[in-house]
């Protein structure tokens, strides 16, 4: 397998909180690194029509997701480029919660809705064989992720440590708009948001 999840540490929250407003000024060339590998996925010629209409749905749906914490961002006071850490925290938590508020009532499967389940599992299992597999599955469960609650609308632990998807697995799973990520939690796949770690949804027993 030629790329390798990159585990990532917790690190100080002063450079974390200056790293959220960096991402926050610097929106648009966020994250392209998902955006672009997902965009260059399997052709469409190659995948069934259900694979099409599941893909579909799942992207549409995280998408609204996208629409919708926007604007909640819309409603809040703007962060300045000479904003202190503590006005940073602050903003991020007013963002977590104005966002936990506007889907409450969120539930499991609303974006991983099982036919796009079906479809990562598949391609996962299809995709990543022996050597690759084994490679992957050993890397994943090596990150200290224990801990991380598999509930839909809460955060991510910020202490937790987070593991990155390899290029070669993005271009096999449907497109990320760069405000969302994947996330693996042992055998289980998170959508979080990037900016406020909110957990949008997940599923278990994704990696085979």
């Amino acid at each position: 397998m030629k790329g390798k999840l990159k585990l990532g540490r917790a690190l100080p929250w002063t450079t974390l909180a200056f790293s959220f407003l960096f991402l926050l000024q610097l929106g648009s060339g966020v994250a392209m690194s998902q955006s672009v590998a997902a965009s260059q996925s399997k052709p469409d010629w190659q995948l069934s029509a259900s694979d099409k209409q599941a893909i579909a749905l799942f992207e549409t749906r995280v998408k609204n997701y996208v629409k919708l914490r926007g604007k909640v961002k819309a409603k809040l006071p703007s962060l300045s480029k000479d904003s202190t850490p503590a006005q940073i925290e602050s903003y991020r938590k007013n963002f977590e919660q104005s966002v936990r508020g506007a889907r409450a009532g969120a539930t499991r499967g609303a974006i991983f809705a099982p036919p796009a389940a079906e479809y990562i599992r598949r391609t996962l299992k299809t995709e990543f064989k022996g050597k690759d597999r084994a490679e992957l599955r050993e890397i994943v469960f090596e990150a200290e992720t224990q801990g991380v609650p598999l509930r839909v609308n809460y955060p991510y632990p910020e202490t937790i440590e987070l593991t990155e998807m390899p290029p070669t697995l993005l271009l096999k799973l449907p497109q990320l708009p760069k405000e969302v990520r994947y996330r693996f939690v042992g055998r289980n796949m998170l959508l979080v948001d990037r900016d406020n770690n909110l957990i949008i949804d997940y599923m278990t027993d994704a990696l085979p």
